[in-house]
């Protein structure tokens, strides 16, 4: 009997853990330049993103989202991706997803921008583990400066996937645009906050 107590008793106190890795797997990493003024850059491109995944509209989601969510906090500016394509044009950029400096400075010009952002879809879609599935997005953005042409930000996140909640009852995780959202909120927050 005494040792059921124990078992019972280990069981209980290992609920509360169990529960809290349940939770949506969220990895982040962060790097903001010290001697930049975050505040002095009011308004901002986002180019096209690399799409490192077999879901072609990935790219474009990920960014419309981003540019939406971005707009919508207020602290700065976003260019419209049409004159941004615009911009892209007329500055010649043979490869908008991975400006040079140079491509920055005569695309900043042109559309009259601080600071332009790019970044790269790593993941995006279902992921399986057993029986289970969820949605899963992992990408990483660039700040680049008009001015100075460096990178005086840049952020990682990974979103979503399959947790231990999912693999012990089958259910399929977050819808993907929860997933995708929560990436890209990461990412802001990280950005001015």
């Amino acid at each position: 009997m005494g040792n059921s107590n124990y078992i019972k008793t280990c069981f209980i106190l290992l609920i509360p853990v169990m529960l809290a890795a349940c939770g949506t797997a969220g990895i982040s990493e962060n790097y903001h330049d010290p001697n930049v003024d975050f505040s002095s850059l009011r308004t901002i491109a986002v180019m096209p993103f690399v799409n490192l995944t077999s879901d072609k509209m990935a790219g474009p989601r990920v960014r419309d989202t981003f540019m939406t969510s971005l707009l919508a906090s207020g602290v700065v500016y976003v260019v419209p991706a049409g004159e941004v394509a615009r911009g892209i044009a007329r500055a010649g950029l043979a490869k908008p997803t991975d400006p040079s400096g140079e491509d920055i400075a005569k695309l900043a010009a042109i559309i009259k921008v601080d600071a332009v952002i790019t970044g790269v879809v790593r993941e995006y879609g279902l992921v399986r583990s057993g029986s289970a599935s969820a949605g899963v997005v992992s990408l990483s953005l660039q700040l680049i400066e008009r001015q100075s042409r460096k990178v005086v930000w840049t952020a990682a996140t990974t979103q979503g996937g399959v947790g231990v909640w999912d693999r012990l009852f089958g259910s399929g995780g977050r819808p993907m645009n929860e997933v995708t959202g929560a990436a890209v909120n990461d990412l802001i927050n990280k950005l001015f906050y």
